[in-house]
């Protein structure tokens, strides 16, 4: 399929709107705001449940924020499968089949390459001005661009801490470790001394849960998937098979248990909020997940940025995960369309989700900067801290690359390959990808 770019004359008048929109701010009257999309429009918005543990939805919150905002706007939610790879089939076969709806979809952080090159997704820095693209946090607005053109808006990240038993390890007399082998030593301690179940709890799966896990170890070691231009593999497999020894290490040292490798970040998160376990690697969301009503470490958690490997400087490095803000490229309504990106990307709409009852990582800079904001939650506290790690998505064929990563990373981690045989697998694979076609 072609994508059709509107004409010079109107891509330059969408652009003028949307820069009026962005200088009179989210906070303007409704009637200003209503000059950019003055006649009555209805668009639709794909969007994944983000859950509260049952309370108030993310998305109908915004909707109704920005249609007091923008009245001349109606907002239909359409809700898109919680699995990524359905959400993403989803997609393809709609976008790629001419269908003009949804106009706005909700995607993972991985797609701008794979929907760029397959024209699945419309360059929005065509249409939005670049004063636009400077009130995000600092690697989100690269993560989101192909080839020169930027196709996803940030809405909200996510990023992987060390969440950790606080009144273990002050039983313990033991610091929070700062090193990976520090972490295995204190948690194959704890276990060995009865004081907990399991040491060390995370993602370990064959799926893309254990790409990110397996691109903070890798990035400790200072390695690289791929080269500068996202186009053929750099991957060291010496160093791979450093951070695949280590994690097998996590099982047979008694620090993780041998269950692990079936871990995703559902069982991972229960095995921790059960008091089961003394170290967890998750997402931000993991901290109010534990201090929900229920769990058996309430007032018992601390955060802090992931350890590296001794000889390393601290802190380690941090997935990116997260979602962006995307347009069909077949829509007839995005004027209305970049309304809604400008407005969900704002202060207002970022100060929603970064409060509870939601706590979403705001991606706008000015938000996360806010000392309040960062008061409310203890993963926002260390977010300056932390230093990230994007997964090697830039290339088209991101899903093939990723599954050469975890696919092995999982074999490793069960005892079922090597941890040798796994990296040279894991190369080979990688290499097989980079070669292939198609989504």
């Amino acid at each position: 399929m072609n994508l059709k770019l509107r004409s010079g004359a109107l891509a330059t008048a969408t652009a003028a709107l949307c820069l009026a929109a962005l200088i009179t701010g989210p906070t303007a009257s409704a009637a200003t705001h209503a000059n950019a999309s003055s006649a009555k429009t209805t668009i639709t918005w794909w969007a994944s449940p983000i859950s509260t543990g049952g309370g108030p939805d993310l998305r109908t919150t915004l909707i109704t924020a920005f249609e007091k905002v923008y009245p001349n706007i109606t907002v239909k939610l359409q809700t898109a499968p919680t699995n990524t790879d359905t959400n993403r089939a989803d997609l393809v076969t709609a976008i790629s089949g001419g269908a003009s709806t949804p106009d706005v979809f909700m995607g993972d952080v991985i797609w701008p390459g794979q929907f760029g090159a397959h024209q699945l997704a419309l360059p929005l820095s065509k249409y939005l001005p670049k004063s636009f693209w400077s009130r995000f946090a600092s690697g989100l607005v690269a993560g989101a661009t192909y080839n020169g053109q930027v196709y996803g808006a940030p809405f909200f990240q996510d990023q992987g801490f060390l969440f950790y038993r606080t009144d273990l390890l002050k039983a313990a007399r033991m610091a929070v470790p700062k090193s990976w082998e520090q972490l295995q030593s204190d948690a194959t301690a704890l276990v060995k001394a009865g004081k907990v179940k399991y040491g060390f709890v995370f993602e370990g799966d064959s799926y893309e849960g254990g790409t990110c896990d397996f691109m903070e170890y890798y990035a400790d070691t200072g390695g690289q998937v791929l080269n500068s231009t996202d186009s053929a593999s750099e991957l060291n497999v010496a160093d791979v098979t450093k951070v695949l020894t280590f994690v097998r290490g996590l099982v047979t040292s008694g620090a993780s248990p041998s269950a692990v490798d079936t871990f995703q970040e559902p069982q991972a998160m229960t095995t921790f909020g059960n008091g089961q376990a003394a170290f967890l690697r998750n997402w931000d969301y993991a901290y109010s997940t534990s201090q929900a009503s229920g769990t058996k470490v309430i007032g018992k958690v601390g955060v802090a940025p992931l350890p590296t490997f001794q000889g390393d400087p601290y802190p380690g490095y941090s997935n990116i995960g997260g979602w962006n803000l995307y347009i069909n490229p077949h829509s007839k309504n995005v004027t209305a369309d970049l309304d809604l990106i400008n407005f969900i990307t704002g202060t207002q709409a970022q100060s929603i989700e970064a409060r509870p009852p939601f706590s979403e990582i705001p991606t706008n800079a000015a938000v996360r900067a806010n000392p309040a904001i960062k008061a409310l939650n203890p993963p926002f506290a260390v977010l300056s801290k932390t230093k990230l790690v994007p997964r090697p998505a830039q290339n088209p064929n991101y899903p093939k690359i990723s599954q050469a990563i975890y696919t092995n990373y999982n074999a490793a981690l069960s005892g079922s390959a090597s941890p040798s045989s796994a990296a040279n697998a894991m190369a080979s694979q990688l290499k097989a990808a980079l070669s292939s076609s198609g989504l």
